[in-house]
């Protein structure tokens, strides 16, 4: 279980102050699948953001079942993210110098582990015949299905996805979509910040933020 209390982020100082979340209180469930909608600025990122581990509150706290993290130091943080949570990003993220399977298998070197599993991913996730290429030769849709499978080599809880079908043609990102809610459906938590009505209806819950405050969910 997630679980925010109170959580706030302001950047800046003085007069170029900006709160991008104000006192945010949320519990989000193991093995939901969320979206988090809102109109640009309005603090859904941050907040994702913040669940993930990639920044830290300047009020309120963040909790992963019994264990806060808001409160981890920098080493801390990195060794929670790198075997507690799966990053999906817009654009891909892929590092440009190394191939498809060496992006993907790249957290679990970091986490000193042999990517057991790697080649069960690549066949669920259709791609075992181009984890030799480079991000460059792959199209969209590929680059974001290496990027899922990156997220996943570390099995981690929960995946957290910042637009991923906003960088996607409508067919690739029905495909992305419909493998999100596979592995929601084999327990996985998703959580999945976008501007797009038709994603935000295929999750289970629809929590609305609006100038740093949830408005609806």
């Amino acid at each position: 279980m997630i679980k925010t209390e109170n959580l706030t982020r302001t950047y800046g100082k003085g007069e170029g102050k900006v709160v991008a979340l104000k006192g945010v209180d949320l519990t989000i469930n193991d093995g939901e699948m969320v979206a988090i909608i809102g109109k640009s600025g309005s603090g859904k990122s941050t907040l994702l953001n913040l669940i993930g581990g990639l920044d830290v509150p300047t009020e309120g706290k963040i909790f992963y079942n019994d264990t806060e993290i808001g409160r981890m130091n920098d080493t801390e943080l990195s060794k929670f993210r790198l075997n507690n949570v799966g990053f999906v990003f817009q654009f891909f993220d892929l590092i440009p110098e190394l191939t498809a399977e060496e992006n993907i298998l790249l957290p679990s070197r970091l986490a000193k582990k042999k990517g057991e599993g790697a080649e069960g991913l690549y066949s669920a996730l259709d791609i075992n015949d181009r984890i030799k290429h480079y991000p460059s030769e792959l199209s969209g849709g590929q680059q974001q299905r290496a990027a899922i499978a990156r997220a996943l080599i570390n099995s981690p809880d929960v995946l957290l996805c910042d637009e991923p079908t906003g960088n996607l043609d409508k067919r690739s990102g029905e495909e992305v979509m419909a493998l999100l809610k596979e592995l929601n459906g084999k327990g996985k938590t998703v959580i999945i910040v976008t501007h797009d009505d038709e994603v935000a209806r295929q999750c289970r819950r629809v929590i609305e933020i609006s100038d740093g405050e949830i408005v609806s969910q």
